[in-house]
């Protein structure tokens, strides 16, 4: 037993000190392997994400993750997608717009240039009837800019509205006053009814007046002669002023009915630009309102749009 003992107390000491430092040894790098399989795991499930994101950089849309995995990496992949998503419409919307414009501004240019380009030549007399055509479309250019111009200041929030107290009913009145020579040369009867005591709109009058404006000559450009354009403006209850633009001209595609107020929509007989009624529209949500249509091919359309009366007094802006 002494030896036993003796033993133990000399070598045995050391030995217990050796197990207990390999079964520590052992515990670190058990810990340390189950670590680097997390971060094995963590770092395979975020590859697909950097891949993705990538892909989105260079200008690939598509890209799209697999909405599997934890809660949380669902989410991320699902809110991944619908960005990708929307970058990619926002990306095809700029493209077409693109396009769009460089379409309008090829025409008047054109006709420009080849007028210009007939007088210098000796084709056509400088004189103020060839001038003329070219002087028309450089109007058109500057409609065209500034409608360009409204657009992007709606589109980053900074259209700023010059807002007073008016009567609605009057400003109308006083446009539909504008169309009266035009619509009486072209045999189409223009009606303006008025409801008496209308409530005050708080409103940009010059915005408004662009509003109406647009969609009476879009009536008179649709109505043929023998048609008649009521322009009505009512009470909308229980806040708001109600003008209502209805025409019996031939009427819009039911297929391009619901895009309309979208930019450069328009029927394949119109010599319009395809932006008055998404600038009327974009007006008209700026004062809180809504503007909508309705038609019915053959039969005319009706363009309505609503000014909320519930504002009134509020600080211009």
């Amino acid at each position: 037993m002494i030896l036993i003992l003796a033993f133990w107390s000399g070598n045995g000491g050391r030995l217990l000190e050796s197990l207990v430092a390999a079964a520590l040894g052992l515990v670190v790098l058990l810990l340390l392997a189950s670590m680097a399989a997390r971060l094995w795991r963590r770092t395979a499930s975020v590859d697909p994400f950097v891949e993705a994101a990538a892909r989105v950089q260079d200008g690939d849309y598509s890209a799209r993750l697999p909405e599997t995995g934890s809660g949380e990496q669902r989410l991320l992949a699902r809110s991944f997608n619908q960005m990708s998503e929307r970058l990619g419409e926002t990306d095809t919307r700029r493209r077409s717009f693109m396009a769009d414009v460089s379409h309008e501004l090829r025409t008047p240019l054109t006709v420009i240039q080849g007028q210009l380009e007939a007088i210098r030549d000796g084709v056509y007399p400088a004189d103020a009837a060839h001038i003329a055509p070219a002087l028309e479309q450089v109007r058109t250019l500057e409609w065209l800019v500034e409608d360009l111009r409204t657009l992007a200041l709606s589109d980053s929030g900074t259209l700023r509205l010059t807002r007073q107290t008016l009567d609605l009913g009057a400003l109308v009145t006083e446009v539909v006053e504008g169309f009266r020579v035009s619509t009486d040369a072209a045999g189409i009867a223009l009606v303006v009814q008025r409801a008496p005591g209308l409530p005050p709109v708080e409103a940009d009058p010059g915005r408004i007046a662009s509003v109406v404006r647009n969609l009476i000559a879009n009536a008179v450009r649709h109505t043929p002669a023998g048609g008649d354009i009521v322009v009505t403006v009512a009470d909308d209850v229980p806040s708001g002023v109600r003008v209502t633009v209805r025409d019996t001209g031939r009427g819009i595609d039911p297929a391009l009915l619901p895009t309309i107020f979208e930019r450069f929509v328009r029927s394949a007989d119109s010599t319009g630009s395809g932006l008055g009624l998404a600038i009327a529209r974009a007006i008209v949500e700026a004062h809180g309102g809504t503007i909508r249509a309705a038609s019915e091919t053959g039969e005319g359309t009706t363009i309505t749009f609503r000014l909320p009366t519930d504002g009134v007094g509020s600080p211009s802006g």
